[in-house]
């Protein structure tokens, strides 16, 4: 995105809660549009902040304006979901620096309110990100660094010999959409070991053939997905009933609602779909 005037520089997003701004004239292509007015003509009690650009990684920094959720957005403005936001940048060919430059200053909008206070002495971390040459707080008082906080989570798919993936309903998704079998990863465990303990948490499912496909940054809200894939090795399905409301397989003809593109689960499903994973 190309932001207009001296303020915000060349790549900058607008948040409101977990909403990605932009004008409506983009339509559904989030793609390069200009801004003319300065950002604070238009959100008066914004707060803005830059994040570095990663080492070996994306070009120049990354201006971020979070706006709080009872402000009303000015005219000509849309709020869109960011997992929304992440399907239409995946549409566009050649977008994969957009949407890791997107992930990433989401992923430090949600982390910047919640180490406003040190977690050791309670003491007010002043500064958006204050400790020298790393992008963390460090608290004036004693000394304590934080870091953006990162939750490393699994996500498998898990096929059988008869040609079929195993799908799960979340009792948290929208009606019919199915989705691969994930959780986080527990203190102490691989995750290997992860996609093996939830699996068969999950759907009462035992695994062989466990295999390193992918990973992407997932801030919904503080994750880093890896993906696998893997065979089924035995177990008849059980959902918990507590997360998983149903599972079942299902082969390349009777697929059901999946997630959206530019998600590692429809990574993986997609890559099945080509016959380049089991």
């Amino acid at each position: 995105m190309s932001i207009g005037g001296d303020v915000l520089g060349k790549d900058a997003f607008f948040f409101q809660g977990n909403s990605l701004l932009l004008p409506r004239t983009t339509g559904n292509a989030v793609a390069d549009w200009e801004l003319s007015p300065e950002y604070s003509d238009l959100f008066p009690l914004s707060d803005t902040f830059t994040v570095p650009a990663l080492n070996g990684g994306h070009a120049g920094d990354i201006s971020c304006v979070t706006i709080p959720a009872e402000s009303p957005l000015p005219p000509g403005w849309q709020a869109t979901p960011v997992r929304q936001a992440l399907s239409l940048l995946d549409s566009i060919p050649d977008n994969s620096d957009q949407i890791g430059k997107m992930l990433r200053a989401f992923h430090i909008a949600q982390w910047l309110p919640e180490s406003r206070f040190c977690g050791s002495c309670g003491s007010k971390n002043d500064g958006a990100a204050d400790a020298d040459g790393e992008y963390a707080r460090r608290c004036p008082v004693c000394g304590r660094t934080e870091f953006p906080r990162i939750a490393p989570a699994i996500i498998v798919l898990i096929a059988n010999d008869e040609g079929k993936i195993l799908l799960a309903h979340n009792k948290k998704f929208e009606t019919g959409l199915y989705s691969l079998v994930a959780g986080f990863v527990e203190a102490g465990e691989t995750l290997e070991a992860a996609v093996t303990r939830e699996t068969r948490e999950e759907v009462n499912v035992e695994l062989c053939e466990i295999r390193y496909v992918t990973s992407q940054p997932w801030p919904f809200p503080h994750s880093l997905m890896t993906g696998f894939t893997a065979r089924y090795a035995g177990g008849a399905i059980k959902p918990d009933g507590v997360e998983i409301e149903d599972a079942r397989w299902f082969g390349k003809d009777d697929l059901p609602k999946l997630p959206g593109c530019g998600s590692v689960s429809r990574r993986l499903i997609d890559g099945w779909l080509k016959g380049k994973t089991s």
